[in-house]
């Protein structure tokens, strides 16, 4: 008998990718906020409990560290598939948000920082496989590129609300520190009362043909099914690092991991640590100052969203490490400008760097197949977190040794490493570009 039902993945939007997108955006806004939000907090409590520039990198840098998880959670969601995580992960961070409040222990502050990121990793990975095996394929590469500008407005209002909240004295710090507790809820009841479906595509890839199908004709309609080609799919042996690492994956692996190892440095590092940055810079006002770079951050998401449609994937990378390297130059010769002058260039370094975080969701994705979607993923945003908690771990530690100047030299050189490691390897994921 001829199958006669079209490929679910060729459906027009409807209220069921919307809800799993709205689900994620909400994600990513929680995400985008405690990540950000530790820089403030931790700039305040060098006023009220002794910690020195060790523990302010490393706490800072923790939840960055909790991330390199990626590739474990990954490798959970490809075994055991992704809704459950997802339904239960806000819910930790929330509770491991609000523990902050109780403790000044810099061990257990380290700690809880770093499960914070472990549930951060969830969302991250797991999070952009489901979206990607639901979303239909034409709208996928947008939709996920469009994710980081909610991950920004979590990241923004974190900085905004570290500046609003006061009054607490001794204990200001840890409010801010805890305030991310609040859009963690949030993600976490909505999730709860719209319900995540299960990815039909990893049923699929699991031998669960049946319950895929069903799962697709419930949320769209009688006509739609897995395509041809899943329905004949075995399921796959299990994915270790070891087959992400041999051909045809190896290439893509080191380059998904070490663009995004690259960029992180730099972007977490000066955004994470901001005041300190800004203090060292001597530019007035570092509360404008800081604003000022925020918003342009989020301009520069904004540009890479529209970008993102119109060039290749290879060509935007290659052009946000050098372009942004560039500023950083220019920024670290002008000592002598005035304060106005390094603003616009610092400003417009936030605008390149923060349009090339535009190209962090769907390239990964783009990458990799179904077999080892979600591992591959986890594993570059493993790789990459190794450069955003170096990068935060050491901006403190290399503005106090040598200045604003040194920090910047620093992020210039990787920045122009990944430029290269771009321009030598990064292979070509648009379809609208691939020959």
């Amino acid at each position: 008998m001829e199958y006669t039902k079209k490929n679910y993945k060729k459906a027009p939007l409807s209220s069921i990718h919307l809800r799993i997108y709205l689900a994620l955006i909400l994600g990513q806004i929680a995400c985008g906020f405690a990540l950000g939000i530790s820089g403030t907090a931790l700039s305040q409590a060098t006023n009220y409990i002794s910690i020195n520039d060790f523990w302010v990198g490393l706490i800072g840098a923790g939840s960055l560290i909790g991330l390199a998880g990626s590739a474990l959670m990954g490798k959970l969601a490809d075994q055991f598939g992704r809704r459950n995580m997802l339904m239960l992960d806000m819910y930790l961070f929330s509770v491991f948000s609000l523990l902050q409040l109780i403790t000044t222990n810099l061990i257990v502050l380290f700690i809880l920082r770093v499960l914070i990121g472990l549930m951060i990793a969830i969302d991250y990975t797991v999070g952009n496989a489901l979206l990607v095996e639901w979303l239909p394929a034409k709208e996928s590469g947008r939709l996920q590129s469009q994710l980081i500008i909610y991950w920004t407005i979590g990241f923004i209002a974190s900085y905004i609300t570290g500046i609003l909240i006061t009054g607490f004295g001794a204990h200001n710090w840890q409010i801010i520190l805890a305030s991310s507790t609040i859009p963690g809820l949030i993600a976490a009841v909505y999730r709860s009362f719209f319900r995540i479906p299960a990815s039909p595509s990893w049923l699929a890839s699991q031998g669960k043909n049946k319950s895929a199908q069903k799962l697709i004709q419930k949320h769209l309609g009688k006509k739609w099914g897995l395509s041809l080609k899943q329905i004949r799919s075995k399921k796959p042996k299990d994915v270790s690092l070891k087959t992400l690492f041999n051909p045809p994956y190896r290439r893509r692996t080191i380059v998904g991991g070490l663009f995004y190892a690259c960029q992180a440095f730099s972007f977490f590092g000066i955004s994470i640590f901001l005041p300190i940055l800004l203090t060292s810079m001597n530019l007035g006002d570092s509360n404008l100052s800081g604003v000022i770079y925020n918003s342009c951050v989020f301009i520069g998401v904004l540009i890479g969203s529209w970008i993102f449609k119109i060039i290749s994937r290879r060509i935007f990378l290659i052009g946000t490490f050098f372009l942004s390297a560039i500023a950083l130059i220019l920024l670290m010769l002008g000592n002598s400008l005035s304060p106005i002058l390094q603003i616009s260039i610092f400003a417009i370094f936030a605008v390149i760097l923060s349009s090339g975080l535009v190209l962090d969701y769907p390239y990964p994705t783009e990458l990799f197949d179904i077999k080892v979607r979600a591992s591959g993923v986890g594993t570059c945003i493993t790789i990459s977190r190794f450069g955003a908690a170096s990068g935060t771990f050491l901006l403190p530690v290399l503005t106090n040794l040598g200045g604003a100047n040194l920090a910047m030299l620093v992020c210039t050189i990787v920045l122009l490493l990944g430029g290269i490691i771009c321009l030598l390897w990064a292979p070509e994921t648009s379809p609208k570009f691939i020959k």
